[in-house]
């Protein structure tokens, strides 16, 4: 925290716009139904399904390693989305970002807070009554299930990955840095070396209590940075709130397939706002910035956004 006064307004405009102009390919993706992988787990090379299906029964069983895997048997990410761009799912994704702006435009108070999440539930149902939900997860997954403390096994330690994992996690403080810097602009708090302290402590609590029960390391999540300028709720209690829910929900499984089954195209259409306030947030840092008759901030920005 100690390097926060290496990032004057021109380093911390850009990497809060670097960061929002990075998220656009996400919400990009989202809207058009992800080019390769998990808008399209059911898209198997025919020659292969045959394989799959025995490694499911083997699997249920653990003898799995003893099936040879097929020559040219191609992972998941790289199998392309026969549904990538589809006009239906564009549609959808536009009908989220209109309900948005229509909320927001129109509306004061709570309803124009939540916004966002409006803008998803009505996707959903438009995505529910165009037959793009598929809720065969919902119906065979528990209605409660307990989250236990270190189901694959006990943390084995092991240089290598505690310095390939260390060097990963500098690189997530930075980009936590700038969403830390970001959020002191929107709520008009300055960040000092202290606040930004706790934040990466709280980031680095995160990923150990991540780690203990079974699930990736947590980080500040960027995309949540543009839902506080969207919406302009700014009360650290609606986070504590928030928390709450998401620690009851995470105890229902029914709730977990529920979110999963719905289609990324709903997502786009919220993505594309959320993701464009936090590049704006970074454009507007700049434009506190003394470009006229010092080039070389022109010339800061234009190296890291190249």
């Amino acid at each position: 925290s100690r390097m926060l006064r290496f990032f004057p307004p021109v380093v911390t405009g850009t990497i809060i716009a670097v960061i929002g102009i990075n998220l656009m390919r996400v919400g990009i993706n989202w809207i058009f139904g992800n080019p390769v992988g998990p808008t399209a787990p059911m898209t198997v090379s025919p020659e292969h399904t045959e394989w799959l299906s025995a490694m499911r029964s083997a699997g249920a069983t653990g003898q799995a390693g003893m099936l040879p895997v097929p020559e040219g048997l191609s992972l998941a990410p790289t199998v392309p989305n026969p549904r990538y761009a589809a006009l239906s799912g564009l549609g959808i994704s536009v009908i989220v970002l209109a309900t948005i702006l229509l909320i927001a435009r129109f509306t004061r108070g709570f309803i124009a807070n939540i916004s966002v999440l409006l803008g998803i539930v009505v996707g959903g149902v438009v995505a529910t009554a165009a037959g793009m939900m598929n809720f065969d997860k919902v119906g065979k997954a528990p209605w409660f299930d307990i989250v236990l403390p270190f189901h694959f096994g006990v943390p084995v330690f092991d240089p290598v990955m505690i310095l390939t994992m260390s060097l990963v996690m500098i690189v997530v403080m930075i980009e936590s840095t700038g969403m830390f810097l970001a959020l002191g602009e929107m709520t008009d708090r300055r960040i000092d070396q202290p606040a930004l302290a706790r934040g990466l402590r709280t980031d680095g609590l995160g990923t150990l209590i991540g780690g203990i029960f079974n699930t990736f390391p947590y980080t500040s999540f960027s995309q949540n940075v543009g839902l506080v300028a969207v919406t302009g709720v700014k009360s650290r209690f609606v986070c504590v709130a928030a928390g709450i829910i998401l620690l009851v929900l995470g105890l229902l499984p029914k709730m977990a397939a529920l979110v999963e089954s719905l289609p990324t195209v709903v997502l786009g259409g919220a993505g594309l706002v959320m993701f464009g306030m936090v590049a704006a947030t970074g454009i507007r840092i700049l434009g506190g910035v003394y470009f006229t008759h010092n080039r070389h901030n022109a010339l800061i920005v234009a190296i890291s956004i190249g």
